[in-house]
C-alpha cells in the first residue's frame, strides 16, 4: 500500500459514503456506552518478517489500513477502541498484533452501524481493497476480509 496521509485517508472514507464520529486515542472516552461499528486507521512503520501467526495470517506491508470491527458488548465502541489504543496488552485476536506495531492510530466510530456493511460501503467505492485475505473476519460469512487498504490508482 502507497502511503496516505490521515487527511486523505479520512477523505477517501468520506467519499465511500461513510460517516461517524472521529476519535484519536486521547478522546476516546467521550465516546461513552455507544454501540455499533468502527473503522480502526493505523499505520504500520516498517516491514515486518513474513510469515504471520500461528493461523498463517500475512503480515501487511508498511502503510495505512483499515480495520472494521463491532463493539456491541459491555462500554461499547469506547471500550474495544480503548482496548485497541492500549500497547499494554496480551495479543488475542488478529488486529492486536497490529496494534502493537502501529506507529499511528485514530478511528471511526459509527453507532448502530455494522462492521459488515462498512467493509461492503468501502470495497463498493473502489476506493478500498482487501489487504489480507481472512484477516478479523473467521466468524464471517459475508466478509473475505475486515482488514482493508487504498486502493492505488488504476486498481481495485
Amino acid at each position: 500500500m502507497y502511503e496516505r496521509e490521515p487527511d486523505s485517508l479520512r477523505d477517501c472514507i468520506a467519499a465511500a459514503g461513510v460517516s461517524g464520529i472521529w476519535t484519536e486515542p486521547a478522546e476516546c472516552p467521550a465516546l461513552g456506552d455507544v454501540r455499533g461499528a468502527y473503522l480502526l486507521a493505523l499505520r504500520l512503520p516498517v516491514e515486518r518478517e513474513r510469515g504471520g501467526s500461528k493461523r498463517g495470517t500475512k503480515v501487511p506491508a508498511p502503510g495505512w489500513y483499515l480495520y472494521a470491527g463491532s463493539a456491541w458488548g459491555g462500554g461499547g465502541i469506547r471500550a474495544r477502541l480503548g482496548r485497541h489504543f492500549r500497547r499494554e496488552k496480551k495479543p488475542h485476536w488478529h488486529i492486536d498484533r497490529l496494534t502493537l506495531q502501529a506507529a499511528e492510530m485514530f478511528a471511526l466510530a459509527v453507532p448502530g452501524g455494522g462492521e459488515c456493511d462498512l467493509v461492503a460501503k468501502l470495497l463498493s467505492s473502489r476506493r478500498f481493497r482487501i489487504a489480507v485475505a481472512g484477516f478479523g473476519s473467521s466468524d464471517c460469512r459475508r466478509c473475505e476480509s475486515h482488514l482493508l487498504e487504498a486502493a492505488r490508482q488504476g486498481r481495485a
